[in-house]
């Protein structure tokens, strides 16, 4: 399973594990959330960069600020999922996106999140110029 980006659409494989699930084998509903955020993690390094090095380099992080979950299938141990993610917004110091968790195709869960730009200290701050512009270049072909 390898990571692709196609029609500006970051798409994130993965297996679900055993300890993904709840004892019924199906995936815990928190763990989705889990999914996404590896998901944006794997987005970053697509993009050039990562979270250490935003922080070495930028001294930022992101944080997630809300988040909306709509849950339509249950995943199941040892299934193939996708992660989709497309940027939906580039603000001065958020980030939005939307997420999907699929499985051949088929919807599982959808999900709207928007992330905030910290400081080391939890302050906002600023996303960086070149930050900014490879997130926007990329939302503006979405």
């Amino acid at each position: 399973m390898a990571e692709a980006v196609s029609d500006d659409v970051h798409v994130f494989p993965f297996r679900v594990y055993y300890e993904d699930t709840d004892a019924g084998g199906i995936v815990y509903y928190a763990n989705y959330l889990k999914f996404a955020e590896r998901a944006r993690s794997e987005l970053l390094r697509h993009l050039g960069t990562d979270n250490t090095a935003l922080l070495k380099k930028y001294e930022v992080m992101f944080a997630v600020r809300d988040c909306s979950v709509t849950y339509f299938k249950p995943a199941h141990l040892d299934e193939a999922l996708e992660v989709h993610t497309r940027i939906t917004g580039v603000g001065g110091a958020t980030l939005s996106a939307h997420q999907s968790v699929l499985r051949d195709g088929k919807l599982l869960t959808d999900m709207s999140v928007r992330l905030a730009c910290l400081s080391p200290v939890g302050r906002p701050a600023r996303l960086p110029a070149e930050i900014r512009s490879v997130l926007a270049t990329l939302h503006k072909r979405s």
